[in-house]
């Protein structure tokens, strides 16, 4: 169902593979917590683009195993993901109808439909 591939101006991006109705379960990936002193040291590496905050209060990082970290930010995303802290994984779905050969999306802020500014310049 999913595909890593080059895309344009981004580099390395998930796409599917098939059409993909709204609201399907894409990946459910297992996390590696680590400790908030394990962040100021991957904050120095190139790690630091791929991490996400973790934890209800946000003290910690993940790094997700699977696709997780090559899907793409975009502000018109078309998945969210969702971080279950108990069973340490990161869920992502569709938000909307995905086409065969469509670039899957998520939105680095969180929610699928957040405006706000990310750390990068962003090439949709």
């Amino acid at each position: 169902m999913l595909l890593v591939k080059h895309i344009a101006g981004k580099g390395r991006g998930v796409v599917a593979a098939i059409d993909v109705a709204a609201d399907t379960l894409l990946e459910k990936a297992p996390v590696i917590v680590m400790e908030a002193k394990d962040r100021l040291l991957l904050d120095q590496t190139s790690l630091h683009d791929y991490i996400f905050e973790w934890g209800e209060n946000k003290t910690q990082c993940c790094m997700a195993l699977g696709l997780v970290p090559i899907y793409n930010h975009s502000y018109e995303s078309n998945c969210e993901y969702f971080m279950n802290y108990a069973e340490e994984t990161i869920e992502v779905k569709t938000v909307k109808f995905v086409k065969a050969g469509d670039e899957l999306t998520i939105n680095y802020n969180g929610n699928w439909d957040d405006r706000n500014n990310v750390w990068f310049s962003v090439t949709e």
